[in-house]
């Protein structure tokens, strides 16, 4: 079975467990903690998917991270459980999976908007109405980033659609335009 199926299936069973538990928003905010971890110590993420460190080990630095934290019963127990499976390895793809059924859950779509500039408030609320139409979920989480490459306009990603608007790449196109030769000879 791929890693992915893999995550999916632990993710959606530690949903479950959340859910009956009464610890959803919890263990959600346990798992984006680890993701962000990861992201920012990048020694994290290869201790964990080394084949070299055993579980018993990555176990242990999980809970040294987790305990003084004041982590939620379900998520250490979900730890030592993968521990037992011996797919502690796939920690981070769980937790990456667990965030997506998290959103999907309860209706919240993530968005990226690049643009050259900040986003003012009349702009930002703009752009959710246009995610909301698109994916028809009842929140939007937009995640702003700032390019001064894209010279004006913005670029709007929604999972895996994207609307390029940005005056970079409309200048592209009439440059691929204008190398096509249209001319021909009638000689």
């Amino acid at each position: 079975m791929s890693n992915h199926r893999v995550a999916y299936a632990y993710a959606k069973s530690l949903m479950e467990l959340a859910i009956e538990r009464g610890q959803l928003e919890a263990v959600y905010q346990d798992l984006l903690h680890l993701a962000d971890l990861a992201k920012s110590n990048r020694d994290l993420e290869l201790a964990m998917r080394n084949p070299i460190v055993n579980a018993d080990k990555k176990l242990k630095i999980l809970k040294a991270l987790f305990e003084k934290r004041g982590t939620t019963d379900a998520t250490l127990a979900f730890f030592e459980i993968l521990c037992r499976k011996n797919r502690i390895d796939l920690i981070l793809e769980i937790a990456r999976e667990y965030q997506t059924q998290y959103r999907l859950h309860n209706s919240i779509q993530v968005a990226e908007v690049t643009t050259t500039f900040p986003l003012n408030d009349a702009l930002r609320a703009e752009f959710t109405k246009i995610v909301l139409e698109i994916s028809g979920m009842k929140t939007v989480k937009l995640v702003e980033k700032i390019n001064p490459d894209l010279i004006g306009g913005f670029i709007l990603r929604v999972n895996d659609r994207q609307l390029d608007e940005s005056l970079s790449s409309k200048l592209r196109e009439l440059k691929a335009e204008f190398a096509v030769n249209h001319y021909e000879s009638k000689i």
